[in-house]
């Protein structure tokens, strides 16, 4: 018989990518959401099973897990009572793997990307790698709260458990599509485009595709570990641009200018991977258990732009909550066209 694979998220981002590549690999697969997001009809006429499940209930997942699972993969899962869930059904499992964040790390001196804002921006010279110091868990940020979920994990689950740490997940069906920031002025025919730090920023894009092919490998080679989840290259923001623009036909100008410390207040060319020092991943460990990525960014953010353009963008900020909680105004651009005509070209 099939194994049977129970995702938690099923039918978000993550999950349906997850969701596709085990259907592929042959596997039993179960969406569970709370059935907030149009059902993913594609995965279900491919034999996906739906299950609503709200994970806060007392005894929700114990009764949807009845009969057990020989994986469950829970891509929302952020608290140490969320661990605490997920440890009270363990007996039906055969493996979990659950979803981290990149953004766990800190520097040696103790900065981090939650509070770059008070603290300074970390300083990591060299690609991240898993034995990376984490922050301290806790309620205080989303990361402490990450790391608390971890840890519970780690040390307490009779399963085995494969943490993953992606950085700037992206693919169709998200609630926080930093492309937007591109696709949105490429239709509304902006001309020139700034890019704060002179488009060099990195932040390491972490595709789907490679999150749900690493998820399947793990599945292949049960253990329990912590592995970064990103794609082969980490892009500059101008490469990510000049992808998109492929991909659009976009026939305007990108504008690097340059952005200091003293002018954090300004949002003009900041996109949102937009960040004054390189924030990579190093991936060998994934490589060593026998993941091969499968995709790159170049090679994926085409759906991603097809998708966008699909969407109702006219009320974005309610389409994409996450996106829209960012600080400052992301397409201010009367303050964008005061940057441009002051900048030298």
């Amino acid at each position: 018989m099939a194994r049977h694979a129970f995702l938690l998220g099923g039918t978000g981002q993550i999950g349906r990518a997850v969701a596709g590549d085990l259907l592929d690999r042959g596997w039993r697969v179960t969406l569970a959401s709370r059935g907030m997001r149009a059902q993913a009809d594609d995965l279900v006429a491919r034999g996906a099973a739906i299950a609503t499940l709200d994970r806060e209930e007392p005894g929700a997942m114990a009764r949807a897990l009845e009969e057990g699972a020989d994986a469950l993969i829970d891509t929302v899962a952020y608290s140490d009572a969320h661990a605490d869930q997920l440890l009270e059904v363990e007996r039906d499992l055969g493996s979990l793997v659950v979803i981290s964040s990149a953004s766990v790390y800190r520097d040696d001196a103790g900065r981090t990307l939650d509070e770059a804002d008070q603290t300074g921006f970390p300083h990591f010279p060299q690609p991240l790698r898993e034995d990376q110091a984490t922050v301290e868990p806790g309620p205080k940020t989303y990361s402490t709260r990450k790391v608390g979920l971890e840890r519970r994990l780690l040390d307490r689950a009779r399963v085995p458990v494969t943490i993953l740490r992606p950085c700037a997940i992206h693919g169709p069906h998200s609630a926080h599509p930093r492309e937007w920031w591109f696709v949105k002025r490429m239709l509304d025919g902006r001309t020139s485009i700034p890019l704060a730090y002179r488009g060099e920023s990195r932040l390491h894009t972490s595709a789907v595709e490679n999150i749900a092919a690493l998820i399947g490998t793990a599945l292949e080679r049960t253990g329990t570990r912590i592995l970064n989840a990103a794609d082969p290259r980490a892009p500059t923001v101008l490469e990510i641009g000049a992808a998109i623009a492929r991909h659009m036909d976009y026939r305007g100008t990108f504008v690097p200018i340059d952005v200091g410390d003293d002018e954090r207040d300004s949002t003009v060319g900041r996109s949102p991977w937009s960040i004054p020092a390189p924030f990579t991943l190093n991936t060998d460990a994934a490589i060593a258990l026998g993941y091969s990525p499968v995709t790159s960014y170049e090679g994926s953010i085409g759906r991603t732009c097809d998708w966008l353009v699909q969407e109702d963008g006219s009320d974005w900020r309610a389409r994409f909550p996450v996106l829209a909680s960012y600080p400052g105004e992301l397409f201010d651009y009367s303050a964008e066209d005061r940057a441009l005509t002051a900048a030298p070209r």
